[in-house]
């Protein structure tokens, strides 16, 4: 038999790819599912990475990265990549070269040998967040911001829900959000009581819902509350598989550069002011300089 191209089950760009592979994430097995989330999170690199790396990667043998390509609709890896490869310019980002080097600093700290000083050490986090915030500016023309911004503006109720640490870029929404005439609720969760303040989100209210892996159970649990009555919701999170996105109108991915396995929040917060400037633009709300406030204003930094 001929070897065939993609089928017609296979997608030809990586955007639909990655919705493909969402929508059967959730009947993948084990190990599909960490190649799938590998595939996602370094969707710019595949073009690149053979299939050796890519199993070594994700730990699992070559034959299930093969395997993987095959199930979404590839004759095999080589097929699969091919689709990669029109992003190459990106897959040359900061990001990459940041994430081969903190690899080699951490290998080479194994046997105690090598010591970073705290300078070292903040120095690389910096980078790290650099890194990610370049990878955020590369992703932020996709449909899904303004389509984010469009909610929030025709809402009248925002409700803001996350925990543990994502918890200060809800906090800031809800500062930020306050500068408009909407209504704002934060979901705390203080004494458990989140379910009751989910009984006043109503029909057509937005949430905007912010949780990374391993995803905290609460705001997961609230976000598909405020779903059943009848909210619209904006999941800020770290790929198009997490409980969060599948209950979406609509997904802003953020991936946070891991320094010495410590994960920022520097692109997650430019991600929420990015957010609220939008909105503030769209809905023409009225500048004011902070030189010009009274010097004992309580309304500052």
């Amino acid at each position: 038999m001929a070897k065939q191209n993609a089928s017609d089950s296979a997608a030809t760009s990586v955007e639909s790819l990655i919705r493909h592979i969402s929508s059967e994430y959730d009947v993948l097995s084990k190990q599909l599912k960490i190649i799938a989330r590998y595939v996602e999170e370094h969707k710019d690199h595949i073009g690149l990475d053979g299939v050796q790396h890519v199993a070594q990667q994700c730990s699992v043998q070559p034959s299930a990265v093969v395997r993987f390509a095959k199930h979404f609709g590839y004759s095999g890896y080589s097929e699969m990549q091919a689709i990669f490869r029109a992003g190459i310019s990106k897959q040359l980002a900061p990001s990459r070269t940041y994430q081969s080097r903190i690899r080699d600093i951490i290998a080479s700290d194994k046997g105690g040998s090598h010591h970073l000083s705290s300078t070292d050490i903040a120095s690389e986090f910096l980078t790290g967040s650099l890194a990610g915030m370049q990878e955020l500016k590369n992703s932020i023309g996709t449909p899904n911001f303004k389509k984010a911004v469009d909610l929030l503006a025709a809402s009248d109720c925002i409700w803001i829900a996350a925990s543990r640490r994502s918890f200060p870029v809800a906090a800031y929404l809800d500062y930020a959000l306050q500068h408009t005439d909407k209504r704002i609720g934060l979901v705390t969760g203080i004494g458990g009581m989140q379910q009751g303040q989910m009984r006043s989100v109503r029909k057509d209210d937005v949430m905007i819902a912010i949780s990374f892996s391993p995803y905290a159970e609460e705001t997961v649990s609230v976000a598909k509350l405020a779903v059943e009555r009848g909210a619209k919701l904006i999941a800020m999170t770290d790929s198009q598989m997490s409980p969060l996105a599948k209950l979406a109108k609509t997904t802003l991915i953020v991936q946070d550069n891991s320094t010495f396995g410590f994960r920022s929040l520097t692109s997650t917060m430019s991600m929420a002011q990015s957010l609220f400037i939008a909105l503030a633009y769209t809905l023409e709300l009225p500048y004011k300089s902070s030189s010009a406030s009274n010097a004992g204003s309580s309304d500052t930094n």
